[in-house]
């Protein structure tokens, strides 16, 4: 077994081990591993060893990878901040795209989106810890933007996000996820159908978990510390 493919099979074994104390199915969490500054044969590795859903933070270096891996047919997500742009690439090959944060950057997508593609799937990115530092809307603003982002075509809205700040405390971990499942269930009370919230770490699994994450976001416990980020610059004519 290679040290990927190790790290992988531990990692899901948190994840079944915190679904069942908080009573849910370990099939209702999704892995998603980080793959940004790992080099394709590392994403090649862990495909190998059953992982289907990839995480990327820079436009350049995720396109270049889905590229490469398409024979694999492997699902990508865009988990990073994303300007306007940079939209056009990010629109046409990836899966899902997890931080919308303005209401331009999901119109920028859905009408950059190939029609011949299915829809791609949103999540709206949800500043819960009110860090000025971090991206994401008030929770206050979620609603507005959700109506919003739910009537474009060529988008499908899945649910929510959320990085809250980097804490021992496992209590104000699992206040500031619940906040999100709160959003997320006033949304679907209001009649979005949602399904999604994408909150969790390396480093705080089990309390995300154990407040409703669907997908969890997993870099560092599979892929190891990071390597330097690749800078390779989006060309011109991607906006």
């Amino acid at each position: 077994m290679t040290t990927i493919a190790a790290r992988l099979d531990a990692v899901r074994a948190r994840i079944a081990a915190a679904a069942r104390r908080a009573g849910r199915d370990p099939a209702d969490v999704t892995l998603l591993a980080v793959s940004k500054t790992w080099p394709a044969e590392a994403v090649r590795e862990a495909a190998a060893a059953g992982q289907r859903a990839f995480g990327e933070n820079y436009v350049q270096e995720g396109v270049d990878k889905a590229e490469a891996l398409r024979a694999l047919g492997l699902e990508w997500h865009f988990i990073g901040p994303l300007q306007s742009n940079k939209t056009r690439p990010v629109a046409n090959a990836f899966d899902w795209v997890h931080g919308i944060d303005r209401l331009k950057i999901a119109e920028r997508l859905s009408a950059q989106r190939d029609v011949h593609l299915p829809p791609l799937n949103v999540c709206i990115q949800v500043n819960v810890s009110g860090e000025d530092s971090k991206s994401g809307v008030a929770p206050d603003e979620v609603a507005a933007l959700a109506q919003a982002v739910a009537g474009l075509p060529g988008l499908r809205l899945r649910g929510l996000m959320c990085i809250p700040e980097p804490t021992e405390d496992t209590a104000l971990l699992r206040a500031r996820f619940a906040v999100l499942r709160r959003l997320r269930d006033e949304l679907v009370a209001a009649g979005l159908a949602l399904d999604t919230l994408s909150m969790g770490m390396s480093h705080d699994i089990e309390p995300a978990i154990a407040e409703g994450a669907t997908i969890v976001r997993v870099g560092t416990a599979i892929f190891g510390e990071r390597v330097k980020p690749v800078s390779t610059p989006v060309s011109a004519g991607s906006a």
